[in-house]
């Protein structure tokens, strides 16, 4: 298409607008230089401007799969993970039962709703929990391979590796018995990549990567194929969907999903906590590699023999019966001579032979400077220190160390906690409201919600972790003594961040208490309370007015 030009009055061409020049000159034509496209450093970088399903769910699999293939083979990707899993999740996940009993008399008019009542509620959950989560019968797991715990674990796991999240939570009522199992709620973990849209087709207006959705974008059914697209030796199940409820009528969560929203309308996960350094940890693979083949050539090759004759050249021009007979003469000159000295052998060229060494040049001496600064923007995108992905404390002080590890707790701490309200909660729910259906549990008298009227309520709670730990234990306890003192925290605050249960310590240190009198032992300082025996650590009551 050939070029216009305009004229002006005078019948010359109009002279090019200043941002247009400017623009040809090599400078920029907007206020932003994030929107310069003629710049040499902006020009090409034209990315597109995607929706959040479109750019996720296209992509999916084959970013899934790279993700899972580095944590399965590279070391550091691998232990990544684990750091994030130890520090989440550990081997101790379990809710600690915080009934909202001020909505719960607001709502029902009953004083009754109290903190007594609460602290008697949770006590009551808390021990069903347990029963229900650590049977040795596995039977919380519709599977009956895992305790809650370790479901729960899993489940974290596909979702800072894959994206998502997702578990469907049957009820099996035929398991209940004497022996067997003493409630009928299970949780059945599904691998994410069983999500997907009916024969696998594009994503239409109400279903988007094997969930569908309603004219609000809200989640009411999800497509889940009977088997993994990889079970070939299960071809029909593979190929087959299940369309699965999002709750039953009355509110029952039958499917729970939990992926990270970064961007409204999202309706799938797919970008799991390595997926921003996927490119930096497998260059640094190959590196790493390229290095390793080489230092492993080195040690093998450590010397040679130089010979000054050719054996082609040389054999061309002489012919090979000289050459032969030159190359036997240097075989039977090898082969007699193994002068040592001392046990070390002594090597006697033959006349025209040297020996040379192979220089051991490599790893580059600035492949450790290279390998820290890639695992430094890894750990950045992947959330922790650097000093966790590396396991390398050796150049870090306690205040360093420290500050590093404050700002990798806060993201563990809220990716806990969005696990937890995302994930956790709705299957402790959906077990909750079993528990209150067969009235195992303490209620007042009066005016009481049913279950399904304030779920919320009831099953408010708060999911404990494993504890932080410290960097300097002397000090760090030291301020949380004086942080309690000064009423600026709790015991139940400093006991969770450790990941105690604030009522088993003072229970235990009851008990040791105890002991120490049963021996006839001075009570030490620590208990805090010296009480004679045969005394009770309650205060005397007030007598009540006549």
């Amino acid at each position: 298409m050939n070029a216009v030009t305009i004229l002006g009055p005078d019948g010359n061409p109009l002279p090019a607008a200043p941002r247009r020049a400017a623009a040809l000159a090599g400078g920029g034509n907007t206020p932003y230089d994030a929107a310069d496209i003629y710049g040499q450093h902006m020009e090409a970088w034209r990315p597109f401007l995607w929706s959040p399903d479109t750019e996720l769910n296209t992509y999916r699999d084959r970013i899934v799969s790279r993700v899972r293939d580095l944590v399965r083979n590279d070391g550091w990707a691998s232990g990544a993970i684990t750091r994030i899993l130890d520090n989440a999740i550990g081997g101790s996940f379990r809710p600690i039962s915080k009934p909202d009993y001020r909505a719960l008399a607001m709502y029902s008019g009953n004083s009754a709703f109290d903190a007594k009542w609460a602290d008697e509620f949770g006590r009551a959950v808390e021990a069903h929990w347990r029963v229900w989560a650590d049977d040795p019968g596995r039977y919380c797991d519709a599977g009956r391979r895992m305790t809650a715990t370790q479901m729960l674990r899993m489940g974290f796991r596909h979702w800072i590796v894959d994206g998502d999240a997702l578990a469907i939570l049957p009820y099996l009522p035929e398991r209940v018995g004497v022996g067997r199992a003493r409630f009928a709620t299970t949780v059945q973990l599904i691998n994410p990549d069983r999500l997907s849209n009916p024969q696998m087709q594009f994503d239409q207006q109400s279903l988007r990567g094997g969930v569908e959705i309603d004219q609000h974008g809200a989640a009411v059914a999800y497509w889940i194929r009977k088997a993994h697209q990889a079970d070939w030796y299960d071809a029909a199940n593979s190929v087959s969907w299940e369309r699965v409820p999002r709750e039953t009528a009355w509110g029952r969560p039958i499917v729970v999903h939990h992926f990270d929203n970064e961007q409204a309308g999202q309706h799938r996960g797919g970008a799991g906590v390595l997926t921003p350094v996927v490119q930096r940890l497998k260059m640094l693979i190959k590196y790493d590699g390229t290095e390793l083949d080489a230092a492993i050539i080195n040690a093998i090759f450590a010397a040679y023999i130089q010979s000054p004759f050719d054996p082609s050249l040389v054999g061309a021009a002489l012919g090979e019966s000289d050459l032969s007979a030159y190359q036997d003469e240097r075989a039977a000159f090898h082969k007699e001579r193994r002068t040592e000295l001392n046990g070390a052998r002594m090597p006697i060229m033959f006349p025209g032979e040297d020996i040379k060494t192979v220089t051991a040049a490599r790893p580059t001496s600035n492949f450790a400077d290279f390998e820290a600064a890639v695992l430094r923007n890894a750990a950045a995108g992947i959330g922790i220190s650097a000093q966790q992905l590396s396991n390398d404390w050796s150049d870090v002080n306690y205040s360093s160390a420290r500050a590093a590890l404050l700002e990798a707790w806060k993201t563990l701490t809220r990716r806990r906690s969005d696990f937890a309200v995302g994930f956790a909660s709705p299957i402790y729910a959906a077990w909750l409201e079993e528990v209150m259906e067969t009235g195992d549990v303490p209620l007042p008298s009066g005016v009481v919600p049913e279950y399904i009227e304030c779920r919320g309520s009831y099953s408010r709670c708060r999911w404990m972790g494993p504890g932080r730990g410290w960097v300097d234990p002397v000090a760090e306890k030291q301020g949380a003594v004086l942080g309690m003192d000064a009423g600026l925290s709790t015991l139940e605050e400093e006991c969770a961040e450790q990941g105690l249960d604030w009522e088993d310590v003072l229970q235990q240190r009851k008990i040791e208490v105890e002991r120490f009198r049963e021996y006839g032992l001075e009570v030490p300082s620590w208990a805090g309370m010296n009480i004679p025996a045969g005394q009770s650590a309650q205060p005397p009551k007030k007598p009540e007015a006549e």
